[in-house]
């Protein structure tokens, strides 16, 4: 019998595979909008920018230079615009971690029944009562929550 042969037949899901399936390029692109605008040198720039645009529209390159007088309402509007879009890709990008939170969970869950079912064999050839094992885990569990919320 080959080593191919000896292995089990076990499918293992990864996380990682899973997500990059359901990843596309507008997810990407989201993801890549949300990650500089949650940096530092995102709000340095943004501090240079309304700095530079209040200096000139306060004339200080001459009233040729001014394009948007206090109380800088085109500053406003782009602002407000900017805000609408950042927080819709915050969401995109919220919905797509929920997203990916659930594959978690699902591949948590399967492990977590391939264990059970692995142990119960196992423990059934050894000749452990799994009544008696169910018992302990029960009594465990229920000291862990009493310790949790006393």
């Amino acid at each position: 019998m080959g080593a191919a042969e000896r292995r089990p037949a076990v499918r293992i899901v990864h996380e990682q595979d899973v997500l990059a399936r359901m990843r596309g390029n507008q997810d990407r692109i989201a993801d890549a909008i949300t990650a500089f605008a949650g940096t530092m040198t995102f709000v340095y720039l943004h501090a240079l920018w309304f700095a530079v645009w209040i200096v000139c529209n306060e004339g200080a390159f001459g009233k040729r230079a001014v394009w948007d007088p206090y109380p800088f309402g085109l500053l406003t509007m782009i602002v407000s615009l900017e805000a609408i879009f950042l927080s819709t890709f915050v969401m995109v990008s919220q919905n797509r971690q929920a997203a990916r939170e659930n594959v978690r969970a699902d591949l948590d869950f399967e492990t977590n029944v391939r264990s059970e079912v692995w142990a119960a064999h196992i423990g059934r050839s050894l000749g452990v009562d799994p009544a008696e094992v169910e018992q302990r885990v029960q009594q465990l569990l229920a000291e862990n929550r009493a310790r949790m919320n006393g």
